[in-house]
Order: C-alpha cells, then structure tokens, then sequence
C-alpha cells in the first residue's frame, strides 16, 4: 500500500509539472527558444499575487484570476521586443538573451523581495484531503491543480487543431516560410505562442507558490523538472508532456519511498536513461528520412 501511495503522489506531483513544462514546450515547438528565464518567469507570478492579493483583497486561490491575463499580455510584449530581436540574429543569442533575463530575474526579486521565504496562504483548503484508504490520502489542492493540467492541455490541443489561430501556430512552427508566403505574420504568430506559455506558466508559477515556500532563486530547480518533464514526454507533443511530468513525479516518489534522499536523484535517472533509450523521448515526433 506504501508503495501505491508513492505512485498517486507521483501522478499528482507530475501533473504540477506538466503545468510547468507546458509553456516550455510550446515556446520550443514554436519558435525554437530553450526559455532559460521559464522558472523565474513562474517565481515572478507568485511574487505579483503575494504583492497583489493585499492591494485587491482577492483570496489567493483566486489570484489567477488577474496574474494570468497579465502574464498573457506581457508574454506577448516580451516575444515582439526583447526575444524576436534575439531570434532575428540566431537561436544561440535567443539562448544568451534568456539566461541574462533570468539573472536579472533573479537579482531585481532579490533586491525587492531580498531572499526570504514567501509563500502564498490559502488556509485550510491547503491541508483538506480525500482518503482513498486510510493509507492513501489525496489532497484536494493536487487534485485540483492535476485537472487544471488536464484541462489546460487539453483546451490548448482543441485551440491548436479547431481554430483558426492555432492551425496557422502550427503551420509557422512547421515551415515559417511556407507559412509566410500565404500570409501568416508570424511575428505575430510567436507572439500568441508566448502569450500562452507565459499564461501557463504564471498558473503553475502561483501554484508553486502556494504548495510551498518560494524565494527568488527558486526559479532553477522548477526549469530542470520542467525540462526533464518535455524531454522525457517527447518535444512537439503536448499529451506527452503530462506522461513526461507523471513519469518524472512517479520516480522521484518511488526514490523518496527508498530514500529520502533519492527523491530527486531518482527523477534524474530516470531522465537520463530516456536521454539514453529514446532520444526523442516517449511520444516525440521522429525525425524526417
């Protein structure tokens, strides 16, 4: 029974994960751009719903309500300045570009916020839990945060392949200058495609914030897991990311469950032996022949 508490804490811990990777995931399926700053830009949300929730008296489980419109916008201001300048040049400079952005990320949260612990308050709900069994207890908070994963991915996958929007998404991230030559402004395009990974990841950013402490620098160690999660999944397949995310929170579960002390250690492994086994990862596209 331990050990099948292990596996529901994982499958609840990886749909937090493919929270995180989701906006990962996009940017790179779209645009090509490794997103250095993308844990930082998560820290960054729950640092705008700490400083917001005393302003507008909003609950914080209801903080996404206005982080995540705002994040949208400034996802896409942050495509058509600062990263599509870095990606008229070449994709190394993109790199470069958001690995100053997260140390300057970093330094500002620092500055403003210095290095304390933060966490965002949503009282009891936090601790209110569903007992499978008397040895399985399921919080609700995870269970909710594992549908909004779910829901997430699966509206994205709706929007990509009903709408019009999302059919030419696809078509510049297949061939943008195909897509160019019917008429596809895909500066704008990108533009979209960062808007919704900075949306989703301004939500995973608050839930982060919620589960448990968060401080600037914490930015890092959510970017590895949200890394490993699309690798493990397969770049180029939303669906697989939430597979990657659950594989990856399962290990880490069943390296806590031997060893408290393996709990990360575990989730790497695992990581390197689909590096290892499947380059492309569980559900990534092959490659053209």
């Amino acid at each position: 029974m331990t050990w099948l508490n292990a596996i529901v804490q994982g499958i609840l811990t990886g749909g937090f994960y493919a929270l995180f990777a989701v906006g990962l995931s996009i940017l790179f399926g779209v645009m090509g751009v490794i997103n250095l700053a993308h844990g930082d830009l998560a820290v960054i949300a729950a640092y705008v719903a700490l400083a917001m929730i005393p302003v507008t008296h909003l609950p914080a489980v209801l903080a996404f309500v206005v982080v995540v419109p705002m994040f949208a916008v400034g996802g896409y201001i942050l495509q058509r300045t600062l990263l599509q300048a870095s990606l008229d040049r070449d994709p190394f400079t993109t790199l470069l570009v958001t690995f100053g952005l997260s140390v300057v990320i970093e330094n500002v949260l620092l500055e403003v916020f210095t290095s304390n612990t933060q966490s965002l308050n949503i009282g009891s709900l936090l601790f209110d839990t569903l007992n499978l069994t008397p040895q399985i207890p399921v919080s609700y908070f995870s269970l909710v945060m594992l549908a909004v994963a779910v829901g997430v991915l699966g509206a994205l996958q709706l929007f990509l392949s009903r709408t019009g929007t999302g059919r030419m998404i696809r078509a510049v991230a297949d061939d943008r200058e195909a897509a160019q030559l019917v008429g596809a402004n895909y500066r704008h395009i990108f533009g979209i495609a960062a808007a919704i990974a900075l949306a989703t990841v301004s939500i995973a950013g608050i839930a982060y914030g919620i589960l448990s402490g968060f401080t600037p620098t914490a930015g890092t160690a959510n970017l590895l897991f949200a890394f490993e999660a699309v690798v493990i999944g397969g770049i180029g397949s939303l669906w697989g990311t939430l597979v990657g995310g659950i594989v990856l929170g399962i290990a880490q579960e069943i390296g806590a469950q031997i060893n408290p002390a393996y709990q990360v250690l575990a989730g790497h492994l695992v990581f390197l032996a689909v590096l290892a086994l499947r380059p492309r990862g569980l559900f990534g596209l092959r490659a053209a022949t």
